[in-house]
This record gives C-alpha cells, sequence and structure tokens, in this order.
C-alpha cells in the first residue's frame, strides 16, 4: 500500500505517513496516540483555568476521568447507532474499537452529561464548570481530529482548491469515494490518487479560531454558562457547513431520504443555543432597567 499523502497546491509530498509505529513488539496507532495526547492537553487547559480562576482542582480532575471514559463509551455507541447494519449481524464487532469507529458527537454529549451529572451531586455551579470544560474540549477537538489525517479518513468530496489533499486509492475506503472523485482520478508515478477536501483540516483550523475568540470572550463573559454556550454554537456552525463535504455522514432514514445525523444535530444546537442566548440577554438586560 502507498502510504504517500500530498497538498499539491501547497507543495507539500510527504512520501511515508505511516498508520501505525511499534512499540515493543506491538502495533500503536497513530489515531490512538494523538487522541491520547489531545485529552491530556485538554485537561491539561482544564487545569490551568481552574487554576487561574480559583477553583477545586480535586472536583475538576475526578469530574474528568469520570467524562472521558464515559465520552469514549458515547462516541463509540453514537457511532455503532447510526452505522448499526455493518454490526447487527456481528455483535462481537461493536466492542472492536481498533478498527475504528469513534463519532466526536457521541462523545461530547455522554461525556458533557456525566460532568453535568456529577456536578449536580457535588453541588458545583453547572455554568462555571461548562465555562471552564469547553476550552479543553476545545482544544482536544483541534488536534483529535488529526487522528483521522493519519487513518486516511473523514475526508470530502471533490475540490481543486488550495488545500486540495490527494491520498492514494488503494489506501482509503472505497464507498468513500464518490463518482466525482472517482472521474478526477491521478496518476502519479504509477499511483491512483483521489483529490479531496481536507474536512480534518478544516475542522481543526475552525476550533482554533472558536478557541481563540472562547479565550478572549470568557473575561466579558455576561453570565455563567455563556462561554459555554458560545463554544455549541461555534462549533455547531462550523460542524454543520464541514459535515456537508464530507463523504462518509452518519445518516439516518426519514421518509426513504438519508439525513445526516451529525449535520442535522449541528444545526439544532447552533440555533437552539443561540436563542436561548438571547432570551436571557433580553432579560438581563430588562432587570438593569
Amino acid at each position: 500500500m502507498n502510504m504517500s499523502i500530498n497538498f499539491p497546491h501547497l507543495g507539500i509530498h510527504l512520501e511515508h505517513v505511516g498508520k501505525t509505529v511499534q512499540v515493543l513488539g506491538m502495533d500503536i496507532a497513530y489515531y490512538g496516540i494523538v487522541i491520547a495526547l489531545s485529552m491530556i492537553l485538554g485537561v491539561g487547559l482544564i487545569l490551568w483555568e481552574v487554576r487561574r480562576t480559583g477553583q477545586d482542582e480535586d472536583f475538576y480532575l475526578n469530574m474528568l476521568i469520570l467524562s472521558i471514559l464515559i465520552g469514549v463509551v458515547g462516541a463509540r455507541a453514537y457511532y455503532v447507532f447510526f452505522s448499526w447494519e455493518d454490526y447487527k449481524d456481528n455483535l462481537w464487532e461493536i466492542f472492536n474499537t481498533r478498527g475504528g469507529g469513534l463519532a466526536i458527537y457521541g462523545g461530547i454529549l455522554f461525556g458533557v452529561t456525566t460532568a453535568c451529572v456529577y456536578s449536580a451531586k457535588k453541588k458545583v455551579p453547572l455554568g462555571r464548570m461548562a465555562d471552564t470544560a469547553c476550552l479543553g474540549l476545545i482544544l482536544g477537538q483541534i488536534l483529535g481530529r488529526w487522528g483521522n489525517f493519519f487513518n486516511r479518513e473523514a475526508f470530502g468530496g471533490y475540490t481543486d482548491n488550495l488545500l486540495a489533499m490527494q491520498l492514494p486509492v488503494d489506501a482509503v475506503r472505497k464507498g468513500e469515494v464518490t463518482s466525482q472523485m472517482w472521474e478526477h482520478v491521478q496518476n502519479i508515478q504509477g499511483v491512483a490518487y483521489i483529490q479531496a477536501h481536507p474536512t480534518f483540516l478544516y475542522e481543526s483550523l475552525w476550533n482554533a479560531l472558536v478557541l481563540a475568540f472562547l479565550l478572549w470572550f470568557r473575561h466579558r463573559k455576561k453570565f455563567q454558562g455563556q462561554v459555554f454556550c458560545l463554544y455549541l454554537i461555534g462549533y455547531g456552525l462550523g460542524r454543520f457547513w464541514i459535515e456537508g463535504l464530507r463523504t462518509d455522514q452518519l445518516t439516518f432514514s426519514v421518509g426513504g431520504a438519508q439525513v445526516p445525523a451529525s449535520q442535522l444535530l449541528s444545526l439544532i444546537l447552533a440555533i437552539g443555543v443561540g436563542a436561548a442566548v438571547l432570551v436571557i440577554r433580553r432579560r438581563q438586560k430588562s432587570e438593569e432597567k
């Protein structure tokens, strides 16, 4: 299998981008390494914010360990739920996470729910906890998306824009290659390449902008929980656009039509939370008069 990845318009040609590295004779996936590093960095940023704001570090450490563990289960459950046809005849494959199949929205939903329940039990204000934790969450997402780069997955349809990415045909799942991409297959030195939107890169860059805004805005928030709300709005808007480009969407059927689950959820989050923020701010302004 050819292991190269090219960004032709940027002049970047990576001859060998491996999927695994050997440690003590065992293959360790770069995807797993990237996800682990993203969790470590995310937790580090959260604890930095905890110390800066004088909060209880032990509470956050316990909450984060629990939320991460349950979030991983949620990420797998979300993927399996919307890919049930691939697992219904072989249920043991549900537990084969080394074969891939984690959905970030499932991790967010399960992880955030766990954090909220734990905070309520410990009588810690939910808004303040969410404002603190979302900074680490979005940082983790910035790095975590690069796991898709090593796996040659979660890419978009054909494009010839500045950031276009070329992948060898034999290195990707054929079901994710669209007819338009087949029409534009390029043969370079005997290797057939598809050319696609690097949606992992789009989302990583978008999330970096969201994080920068949240770090700036956290000193200017008008109510507890507003930073978290803006995280949901910002991430939701970006994911709605980017999800529409991807060729590996998780879908469900409505009236015979296939609806992209994560794209719909992104739209609902952005609109719903945006409306909630407007209502809260109007109430605050009316009380100030």
